[in-house]
């Protein structure tokens, strides 16, 4: 029986999965919104939670925080990310006491049929998806890579022997 177990192994080693929780709340912070399978994101809804308390409890007493930022920056070991949760998101929902997400299931994926969720904060920022993550292709011209440029040379070099 599991008696007093209450987190997902999903799977992992103890720190990867520390690591992929760090790395995911620091997405969903500044994304303030993403998709993944379910249990994970219901593995992040408190992980996330508990770092926007930390930011709220920070505006509440300024005493302790240098304190709870450095616990925030332990736990999610993104220094701008951090910076938002206290700045931002701790201003935000300093009128709400909890629930700060929301987990929204999405349908299955197509390769495994794993169940899959989009995790977001509520009252989020709808400019905040997306950004800093790569070309969306609607502002952006592709630029070729290296890896394209290489092609190139060998389909001129092909067509020149």
């Amino acid at each position: 029986m599991r008696h007093r177990i209450k987190q997902r192994k999903l799977n992992r080693t103890t720190s990867h999965r520390k690591a992929m929780l760090a790395n995911m709340a620091a997405s969903l912070v500044k994304h303030e919104q993403i998709v993944t399978t379910l249990p994970k994101a219901k593995e992040l809804k408190p992980y996330v939670e508990k770092l926007i308390t930390l930011g709220k409890q920070a505006a509440a007493n300024p005493d302790c925080a240098l304190a709870k930022r450095r616990q925030a920056v332990s736990k999610m070991r993104d220094e701008a990310m951090v910076k938002k949760i206290f700045d931002i998101l701790a201003e935000r929902y300093e009128g709400r006491s909890g629930g700060y997400t929301r987990v929204l299931k999405a349908g299955f994926r197509y390769g495994d049929a794993a169940p899959m969720a989009v995790i977001e904060l509520v009252d989020r920022d709808e400019s905040a998806k997306g950004q800093d993550s790569g070309p969306t292709g609607e502002t952006e011209e592709f630029v070729p890579g290296p890896s394209e440029e290489v092609k190139e040379n060998r389909k001129k070099k092909e067509a020149a022997a």
